[in-house]
Protein backbone atom coordinates (compact mmCIF):
# COMPACT_ATOMS: atom_id res chain seq x y z
CA UNK A 1 0.00 0.00 0.00
CA UNK A 2 1.89 2.85 -1.29
CA UNK A 3 -1.01 5.43 -2.15
CA UNK A 4 -0.41 8.66 0.62
CA UNK A 5 -4.49 8.80 0.95
CA UNK A 6 -4.60 5.49 1.99
CA UNK A 7 -1.66 5.28 4.56
CA UNK A 8 -3.13 8.48 6.17
CA UNK A 9 -6.59 6.93 6.78
CA UNK A 10 -4.39 3.89 8.41
CA UNK A 11 -2.56 6.15 10.63
CA UNK A 12 -5.89 7.90 11.38
CA UNK A 13 -7.26 4.57 12.45
CA UNK A 14 -4.50 4.09 14.53
CA UNK A 15 -4.42 7.37 16.03
CA UNK A 16 -7.73 6.80 17.14
CA UNK A 17 -6.79 3.10 18.61
CA UNK A 18 -4.10 5.08 20.94
CA UNK A 19 -6.23 8.19 21.95
CA UNK A 20 -8.77 5.89 23.39
CA UNK A 21 -6.49 3.05 25.07
CA UNK A 22 -7.86 0.32 22.98
CA UNK A 23 -4.57 -1.25 23.36
CA UNK A 24 -1.19 -2.07 25.24
CA UNK A 25 1.90 -3.92 23.74
CA UNK A 26 2.39 -6.43 25.98
CA UNK A 27 4.81 -9.85 25.74
CA UNK A 28 3.72 -12.41 23.87
CA UNK A 29 1.37 -14.54 26.63
CA UNK A 30 1.71 -18.69 27.56
CA UNK A 31 -1.30 -20.67 26.13
CA UNK A 32 -3.15 -17.53 24.87
CA UNK A 33 -4.70 -17.65 21.19
CA UNK A 34 -3.37 -14.64 19.29
CA UNK A 35 -5.60 -13.26 17.01
CA UNK A 36 -4.14 -11.78 13.29
CA UNK A 37 -5.47 -8.63 12.47
CA UNK A 38 -7.02 -7.27 8.98
CA UNK A 39 -7.17 -3.92 7.07
CA UNK A 40 -10.23 -2.82 5.36
CA UNK A 41 -10.46 -0.13 2.89
CA UNK A 42 -13.23 1.79 1.44
CA UNK A 43 -14.18 4.97 -0.37
CA UNK A 44 -16.99 6.05 1.18
CA UNK A 45 -19.60 7.66 -1.59
CA UNK A 46 -22.02 10.05 -1.54
CA UNK A 47 -25.75 8.79 -3.62
CA UNK A 48 -23.95 10.47 -6.98
CA UNK A 49 -21.19 8.17 -6.57
CA UNK A 50 -18.64 10.61 -5.61
CA UNK A 51 -16.20 9.92 -3.10
CA UNK A 52 -15.98 11.91 -0.33
CA UNK A 53 -13.10 10.23 1.91
CA UNK A 54 -10.92 7.14 2.34
CA UNK A 55 -11.78 5.19 5.10
CA UNK A 56 -9.67 2.32 6.26
CA UNK A 57 -10.87 0.07 9.24
CA UNK A 58 -8.39 -2.46 11.53
CA UNK A 59 -10.26 -5.19 12.63
CA UNK A 60 -10.27 -8.60 14.36
CA UNK A 61 -10.37 -11.68 12.56
CA UNK A 62 -12.96 -12.93 14.90
CA UNK A 63 -13.53 -16.27 13.34
CA UNK A 64 -10.22 -17.52 14.82
CA UNK A 65 -11.34 -16.55 18.25
CA UNK A 66 -12.66 -19.84 20.88
CA UNK A 67 -15.77 -19.80 23.27
CA UNK A 68 -14.76 -20.42 26.93
CA UNK A 69 -11.23 -19.07 26.00
CA UNK A 70 -11.65 -15.30 24.22
CA UNK A 71 -15.04 -15.38 24.75
CA UNK A 72 -17.88 -16.56 26.88
CA UNK A 73 -20.51 -15.16 24.47
CA UNK A 74 -21.11 -13.02 21.56
CA UNK A 75 -23.79 -10.26 21.14
CA UNK A 76 -24.33 -7.49 18.30
CA UNK A 77 -26.10 -4.33 19.87
CA UNK A 78 -28.50 -2.67 17.46
CA UNK A 79 -30.89 0.86 17.61
CA UNK A 80 -34.75 0.76 17.95
CA UNK A 81 -35.24 1.98 14.74
CA UNK A 82 -38.44 2.79 15.62
CA UNK A 83 -37.08 5.82 18.23
CA UNK A 84 -35.19 6.88 14.82
CA UNK A 85 -38.36 7.22 13.07
CA UNK A 86 -40.28 8.60 15.97
CA UNK A 87 -37.52 11.38 16.24
CA UNK A 88 -37.90 12.24 12.38
CA UNK A 89 -41.62 12.40 12.90
CA UNK A 90 -41.75 14.42 15.73
CA UNK A 91 -38.63 16.35 13.88
CA UNK A 92 -41.07 16.64 10.75
CA UNK A 93 -44.25 17.79 12.75
CA UNK A 94 -42.40 20.60 15.03
CA UNK A 95 -40.49 21.69 11.47
CA UNK A 96 -36.94 21.06 13.15
CA UNK A 97 -33.97 20.97 10.67
CA UNK A 98 -32.50 17.59 11.63
CA UNK A 99 -28.47 17.20 10.98
CA UNK A 100 -26.71 13.94 10.40
CA UNK A 101 -22.61 13.38 10.94
CA UNK A 102 -19.98 10.92 10.61
CA UNK A 103 -17.66 10.02 13.09
CA UNK A 104 -13.94 9.01 12.18
CA UNK A 105 -14.34 5.57 14.23
CA UNK A 106 -17.42 3.30 13.11
CA UNK A 107 -17.96 1.99 16.44
CA UNK A 108 -17.80 2.57 20.07
CA UNK A 109 -15.30 0.29 22.17
CA UNK A 110 -16.04 -1.28 25.53
CA UNK A 111 -14.15 -2.32 28.13
CA UNK A 112 -13.05 -5.92 27.33
CA UNK A 113 -13.68 -8.60 30.75
CA UNK A 114 -11.85 -11.34 28.94
CA UNK A 115 -8.14 -11.61 27.93
CA UNK A 116 -7.71 -10.73 24.38
CA UNK A 117 -4.44 -10.55 22.49
CA UNK A 118 -3.76 -9.60 18.68
CA UNK A 119 -0.77 -9.22 15.92
CA UNK A 120 0.57 -6.25 15.25
CA UNK A 121 -0.31 -4.40 11.67
CA UNK A 122 1.87 -5.06 9.07
CA UNK A 123 3.47 -1.99 7.85
CA UNK A 124 2.92 -0.56 11.59
CA UNK A 125 4.95 -2.63 13.74
CA UNK A 126 7.05 -0.87 16.84
CA UNK A 127 10.41 -1.03 15.77
CA UNK A 128 11.02 -1.17 19.29
CA UNK A 129 8.72 -4.12 20.34
CA UNK A 130 9.37 -6.03 17.02
CA UNK A 131 7.89 -9.22 18.59
CA UNK A 132 5.35 -7.84 21.27
CA UNK A 133 1.68 -8.25 21.03
CA UNK A 134 -1.29 -6.15 21.59
CA UNK A 135 -3.60 -6.62 24.71
CA UNK A 136 -7.15 -5.34 24.18
CA UNK A 137 -8.29 -3.17 26.65
CA UNK A 138 -11.43 -2.63 24.82
CA UNK A 139 -13.30 -4.43 22.29
CA UNK A 140 -12.92 -4.45 18.83
CA UNK A 141 -15.34 -5.50 15.90
CA UNK A 142 -14.38 -8.19 13.28
CA UNK A 143 -15.74 -8.63 9.52
CA UNK A 144 -19.36 -9.21 10.33
CA UNK A 145 -20.36 -5.63 10.42
CA UNK A 146 -20.93 -3.13 8.01
CA UNK A 147 -22.23 0.12 7.40
CA UNK A 148 -25.40 0.48 6.10
CA UNK A 149 -26.66 3.86 6.78
CA UNK A 150 -30.45 5.29 6.80
CA UNK A 151 -29.90 8.99 4.84
CA UNK A 152 -32.36 12.15 5.98
CA UNK A 153 -33.75 13.85 3.02
CA UNK A 154 -35.72 17.48 4.13
CA UNK A 155 -38.08 19.84 2.62
CA UNK A 156 -40.21 23.01 3.34
CA UNK A 157 -42.95 20.21 3.37
CA UNK A 158 -41.38 17.37 5.49
CA UNK A 159 -38.89 14.56 5.89
CA UNK A 160 -37.74 11.45 3.96
CA UNK A 161 -36.13 8.48 5.20
CA UNK A 162 -34.08 7.11 2.65
CA UNK A 163 -31.99 3.32 2.16
CA UNK A 164 -32.08 4.04 -1.73
CA UNK A 165 -28.29 4.08 -1.74
CA UNK A 166 -28.36 0.68 0.00
CA UNK A 167 -31.36 -0.59 -2.31
CA UNK A 168 -29.17 0.08 -5.18
CA UNK A 169 -26.04 -1.48 -3.63
CA UNK A 170 -28.22 -4.75 -3.26
CA UNK A 171 -29.22 -4.89 -6.53
CA UNK A 172 -26.15 -4.66 -7.97
CA UNK A 173 -24.43 -7.28 -5.59
CA UNK A 174 -26.88 -10.09 -6.48
CA UNK A 175 -26.97 -9.29 -9.95
CA UNK A 176 -30.20 -7.68 -10.23
CA UNK A 177 -30.13 -4.36 -11.82
CA UNK A 178 -31.25 -6.21 -15.59
CA UNK A 179 -34.20 -8.08 -13.97
CA UNK A 180 -37.69 -7.00 -15.39
CA UNK A 181 -39.26 -5.40 -12.94
CA UNK A 182 -43.08 -6.20 -11.22
CA UNK A 183 -45.78 -5.00 -9.44
CA UNK A 184 -45.87 -7.16 -6.43
CA UNK A 185 -43.15 -8.25 -4.43
CA UNK A 186 -45.29 -11.82 -3.53
CA UNK A 187 -47.37 -14.03 -5.69
CA UNK A 188 -50.54 -14.87 -4.28
CA UNK A 189 -50.11 -18.38 -4.17
CA UNK A 190 -48.60 -19.88 -0.94
CA UNK A 191 -45.37 -20.33 -0.66
CA UNK A 192 -44.42 -24.00 1.29
CA UNK A 193 -41.61 -25.53 2.77
CA UNK A 194 -41.30 -27.29 -1.12
CA UNK A 195 -39.77 -30.73 0.46
CA UNK A 196 -39.36 -32.74 -2.95
CA UNK A 197 -37.44 -29.44 -4.76
CA UNK A 198 -34.14 -28.69 -6.14
CA UNK A 199 -31.67 -27.26 -3.58
CA UNK A 200 -29.84 -24.02 -3.76
CA UNK A 201 -26.80 -22.65 -2.48
CA UNK A 202 -27.79 -21.80 0.91
CA UNK A 203 -24.81 -18.67 1.85
CA UNK A 204 -26.56 -17.06 -1.59
CA UNK A 205 -30.10 -17.20 -0.32
CA UNK A 206 -29.21 -16.65 3.27
CA UNK A 207 -27.17 -12.99 1.94
CA UNK A 208 -30.69 -12.41 -0.26
CA UNK A 209 -32.57 -12.65 3.08
CA UNK A 210 -30.50 -11.09 5.14
CA UNK A 211 -30.03 -7.98 3.18
CA UNK A 212 -33.71 -7.24 2.44
CA UNK A 213 -34.73 -7.74 5.90
CA UNK A 214 -32.68 -4.37 6.36
CA UNK A 215 -33.75 -3.06 3.93
CA UNK A 216 -37.32 -3.64 5.37
CA UNK A 217 -36.67 -0.59 8.17
CA UNK A 218 -37.07 1.88 5.68
CA UNK A 219 -39.58 -0.30 3.28
CA UNK A 220 -42.17 -1.50 5.20
CA UNK A 221 -44.21 -2.98 2.21
CA UNK A 222 -41.32 -5.60 1.68
CA UNK A 223 -41.67 -6.91 5.39
CA UNK A 224 -44.42 -9.68 4.80
CA UNK A 225 -42.56 -10.81 1.40
CA UNK A 226 -39.23 -11.05 3.00
CA UNK A 227 -40.30 -12.54 6.41
CA UNK A 228 -42.16 -15.22 4.49
CA UNK A 229 -39.01 -16.32 2.80
CA UNK A 230 -36.60 -15.97 5.68
CA UNK A 231 -38.73 -18.58 6.92
CA UNK A 232 -37.34 -21.25 4.87
CA UNK A 233 -33.65 -20.18 5.10
CA UNK A 234 -32.82 -23.93 6.16
CA UNK A 235 -33.93 -25.84 3.75
CA UNK A 236 -34.22 -23.56 1.02
CA UNK A 237 -35.22 -24.73 -2.96
CA UNK A 238 -35.21 -23.13 -6.25
CA UNK A 239 -38.99 -22.30 -5.79
CA UNK A 240 -37.49 -20.24 -2.63
CA UNK A 241 -35.09 -18.49 -4.71
CA UNK A 242 -37.66 -17.47 -7.07
CA UNK A 243 -39.88 -15.67 -4.34
CA UNK A 244 -36.98 -13.75 -3.27
CA UNK A 245 -35.81 -12.89 -6.39
CA UNK A 246 -39.35 -11.47 -6.90
CA UNK A 247 -39.30 -8.96 -3.90
CA UNK A 248 -35.64 -7.81 -5.92
CA UNK A 249 -37.84 -7.12 -9.17
CA UNK A 250 -40.18 -5.21 -7.30
CA UNK A 251 -37.63 -3.25 -5.31
CA UNK A 252 -35.93 -2.69 -8.75
CA UNK A 253 -39.06 -0.09 -9.95
CA UNK A 254 -39.88 1.28 -6.37
CA UNK A 255 -36.02 2.05 -6.21
CA UNK A 256 -37.09 6.02 -4.61
CA UNK A 257 -40.01 4.67 -2.53
CA UNK A 258 -39.87 5.57 0.71
CA UNK A 259 -41.72 7.02 3.79
CA UNK A 260 -42.72 10.57 4.05
CA UNK A 261 -43.19 12.65 7.31
CA UNK A 262 -44.92 15.60 6.47
CA UNK A 263 -45.21 18.41 8.79
CA UNK A 264 -48.17 20.66 9.40
CA UNK A 265 -50.18 17.43 9.82
CA UNK A 266 -51.81 15.65 12.75
CA UNK A 267 -49.70 13.96 15.62
CA UNK A 268 -52.12 11.55 17.46
CA UNK A 269 -51.11 8.15 17.84
CA UNK A 270 -53.15 5.06 16.26
CA UNK A 271 -52.68 1.61 15.20
CA UNK A 272 -53.80 -1.11 13.05
CA UNK A 273 -53.89 -4.83 14.53
CA UNK A 274 -54.97 -7.96 11.67
CA UNK A 275 -53.86 -11.05 11.45
CA UNK A 276 -53.39 -14.29 8.74
CA UNK A 277 -55.16 -17.02 10.30
CA UNK A 278 -53.38 -20.09 9.12
CA UNK A 279 -51.46 -17.81 7.16
CA UNK A 280 -48.35 -20.63 7.29
CA UNK A 281 -49.40 -23.76 5.30
CA UNK A 282 -46.40 -25.26 6.80
CA UNK A 283 -47.09 -25.03 10.71
CA UNK A 284 -50.39 -24.09 10.44
CA UNK A 285 -49.91 -20.92 12.38
CA UNK A 286 -51.03 -17.11 12.11
CA UNK A 287 -49.76 -13.71 10.96
CA UNK A 288 -49.67 -11.36 13.81
CA UNK A 289 -49.27 -7.71 12.12
CA UNK A 290 -49.68 -4.68 13.95
CA UNK A 291 -48.59 -0.96 12.36
CA UNK A 292 -48.80 2.18 14.39
CA UNK A 293 -49.05 6.25 12.76
CA UNK A 294 -48.79 9.77 14.24
CA UNK A 295 -51.21 11.34 12.59
CA UNK A 296 -52.83 9.43 9.92
CA UNK A 297 -49.94 10.07 8.05
CA UNK A 298 -46.77 9.02 9.39
CA UNK A 299 -45.93 5.64 9.57
CA UNK A 300 -43.23 5.16 12.69
CA UNK A 301 -43.77 1.26 13.05
CA UNK A 302 -44.42 -2.10 11.63
CA UNK A 303 -44.61 -5.89 12.35
CA UNK A 304 -45.36 -8.76 10.75
CA UNK A 305 -44.75 -12.20 12.06
CA UNK A 306 -45.37 -15.48 13.02
CA UNK A 307 -47.64 -16.41 16.13
CA UNK A 308 -45.84 -18.63 18.24
CA UNK A 309 -48.87 -20.48 19.09
CA UNK A 310 -51.79 -22.59 16.74
CA UNK A 311 -54.82 -20.43 17.19
CA UNK A 312 -57.87 -22.76 16.81
CA UNK A 313 -60.04 -20.02 15.28
CA UNK A 314 -59.73 -16.67 13.18
CA UNK A 315 -61.13 -14.96 16.99
CA UNK A 316 -57.92 -16.22 18.62
CA UNK A 317 -55.28 -15.42 15.96
CA UNK A 318 -57.17 -11.99 15.93
CA UNK A 319 -56.55 -11.17 19.85
CA UNK A 320 -53.14 -12.62 19.52
CA UNK A 321 -52.14 -10.40 17.37
CA UNK A 322 -54.25 -7.33 19.18
CA UNK A 323 -52.10 -8.39 22.03
CA UNK A 324 -48.80 -7.78 20.41
CA UNK A 325 -49.90 -4.68 18.54
CA UNK A 326 -50.92 -3.36 22.13
CA UNK A 327 -47.93 -3.70 23.60
CA UNK A 328 -46.11 -2.07 20.91
CA UNK A 329 -48.78 1.17 21.59
CA UNK A 330 -47.79 1.33 25.04
CA UNK A 331 -44.22 1.24 24.24
CA UNK A 332 -44.40 3.91 22.02
CA UNK A 333 -47.11 5.72 24.44
CA UNK A 334 -44.28 5.80 27.07
CA UNK A 335 -41.25 7.01 24.63
CA UNK A 336 -43.87 10.12 23.15
CA UNK A 337 -43.76 11.00 26.96
CA UNK A 338 -40.11 12.27 26.59
CA UNK A 339 -41.50 14.34 23.64
CA UNK A 340 -44.27 16.33 25.96
CA UNK A 341 -46.81 13.53 24.57
CA UNK A 342 -49.38 11.95 27.03
CA UNK A 343 -52.10 9.63 25.30
CA UNK A 344 -54.95 8.19 26.24
CA UNK A 345 -58.04 6.18 24.95
CA UNK A 346 -55.62 5.31 21.51
CA UNK A 347 -57.51 4.80 18.85
CA UNK A 348 -56.45 1.23 17.78
CA UNK A 349 -58.76 -0.12 14.53
CA UNK A 350 -58.99 -4.30 13.86
CA UNK A 351 -61.40 -6.54 12.21
CA UNK A 352 -62.82 -8.03 15.31
CA UNK A 353 -65.66 -5.64 17.07
CA UNK A 354 -64.03 -5.32 20.31
CA UNK A 355 -63.30 -3.04 23.20
CA UNK A 356 -61.33 -2.83 26.02
CA UNK A 357 -58.29 -0.82 28.55
CA UNK A 358 -56.18 2.02 27.82
CA UNK A 359 -56.14 1.83 23.68
CA UNK A 360 -59.77 2.32 22.53
CA UNK A 361 -60.63 -0.37 20.07
CA UNK A 362 -62.82 0.28 16.87
CA UNK A 363 -64.20 -1.72 14.20
CA UNK A 364 -62.48 -1.32 10.54
CA UNK A 365 -63.87 -2.72 7.11
CA UNK A 366 -62.02 -5.18 5.61
CA UNK A 367 -61.33 -2.40 2.72
CA UNK A 368 -59.73 0.34 5.03
CA UNK A 369 -57.91 -2.55 6.67
CA UNK A 370 -54.13 -0.81 6.31
CA UNK A 371 -52.24 -3.76 7.86
CA UNK A 372 -54.24 -6.15 5.09
CA UNK A 373 -50.64 -5.33 3.29
CA UNK A 374 -48.59 -7.42 5.91
CA UNK A 375 -50.90 -10.31 6.31
CA UNK A 376 -50.76 -11.81 3.11
CA UNK A 377 -50.07 -11.52 -0.83
CA UNK A 378 -52.42 -8.92 -2.53
CA UNK A 379 -53.30 -8.19 -6.23
CA UNK A 380 -51.08 -4.95 -7.47
CA UNK A 381 -53.71 -2.23 -7.53
CA UNK A 382 -54.49 -3.15 -3.94
CA UNK A 383 -51.07 -3.68 -2.86
CA UNK A 384 -50.20 -0.01 -4.76
CA UNK A 385 -53.31 1.32 -3.16
CA UNK A 386 -52.25 0.14 0.30
CA UNK A 387 -48.31 1.93 0.11
CA UNK A 388 -50.01 5.26 -0.81
CA UNK A 389 -52.21 4.95 2.45
CA UNK A 390 -48.76 4.01 4.25
CA UNK A 391 -47.11 7.31 3.18
CA UNK A 392 -44.74 5.74 1.18
CA UNK A 393 -44.13 8.77 -1.19
CA UNK A 394 -41.60 8.44 -4.85
CA UNK A 395 -38.44 10.85 -4.23
CA UNK A 396 -37.42 11.39 -7.44
CA UNK A 397 -33.46 11.54 -7.44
Amino acid sequence: MADSAWIEAMQEELYQFDRLDVWELVDIPLCKNVINMKWLWKNKRDEKNTIICNKARFVAKGYAQKEGIDFEESFAPVAQLEVIRLFVAHAAHKSFPVYQMDVKIAFLYEPLKEEVYVNQSDGFVDPYHPNKVYHLKKALYGLKLQERGIQIHQSSLGIFINQAKYAQEILIKHGMTSCDSIGTPMDTKHLDADLSGTPIDQTKYHSMVEALMYLTTSRPYIIHATCYCARYQAKSTEKHLIAVKRIFRYLKNTINMRPWYPKDTGFELTAFSDSNHVGCLDSRKSTSVGIQFLGCDKLVSWLSKKQDCTSMSLAEAEYVSLSACCAQVLWLRTHLTDYGFHFDKIPMYCDSKVKKGIAELFFVETEYQLADLFTKALSEDRFKYLVKRLGMRCLNP
